[in-house]
């Protein structure tokens, strides 16, 4: 048996006078198109309404709830209630970092004494963005950029957060030297925490 020329690698066609080898396929060119085709397959099956997976978007929702937990795991404000910000507003080592946070942070726009300036009077039964205590943290934690107050939450620590909340519960009722008119809505939660 003769070993194959040149020639007889030669295809039948010929285009503008230059003939064309009939070389096979490099194997690890081979294997990398069999391997993308079994792992289409794979994919494809994987789709909820082809095959017996659950899809892409399940995995990705059960992926942001594990995150989820996660981060309500590892979240210091995670076990703040009214009850313990109430309780709280009693505590004198909690209400004395609240009135340093809050004369450092929020005099400027409601007055040393919570009467009011630029920001709301935090004293009297008028409330902008609620008076319950889980209402007021949310207000202090998340801020209402678009009356200018800032996200405290993103600058103040958890204990200052809790104990700035804690000292504004204590505001109410009281006298302030010049109260800023009435601005919001009456709220029942607005009377004095119990002492």
């Amino acid at each position: 048996m003769s070993q194959p020329t040149d020639q007889d690698r030669l295809l039948d066609h010929e285009y503008d006078g230059i003939h064309e080898y009939d070389n096979p396929m490099p194997r690890w060119w081979l294997a990398t198109f069999w391997i993308t085709i079994i792992f289409s397959v794979l994919y494809v099956l994987n789709l909820p309404w082809v095959g017996m997976g659950r899809g892409r978007i399940a995995d990705y929702e059960a992926d942001m709830a594990r995150a989820a937990e996660l981060a309500a795991a590892n979240d210091p404000l995670a076990g703040i209630t009214a009850a313990s910000l109430e309780e709280k507003s009693r505590d004198g080592a909690t209400l004395e970092l609240g009135k340093v946070t809050y004369a450092s942070m929020c005099s400027a726009c409601h007055a040393a004494d919570g009467g009011g300036g630029i920001g709301p009077n935090l004293t009297d039964g008028y409330w902008l963005h609620g008076g319950a205590p889980m209402e007021v943290f949310k207000t202090i934690n998340l801020g209402v950029l678009e009356k200018g107050m800032p996200a405290w939450g993103r600058t103040l620590k958890p204990d200052q957060l809790t104990a700035v909340a804690a000292y504004v519960l204590t505001l109410r009722g009281t006298t302030p030297a010049a109260p800023k008119p009435p601005q919001g809505v009456p709220a029942d939660s607005a009377a004095p925490p119990a002492s």
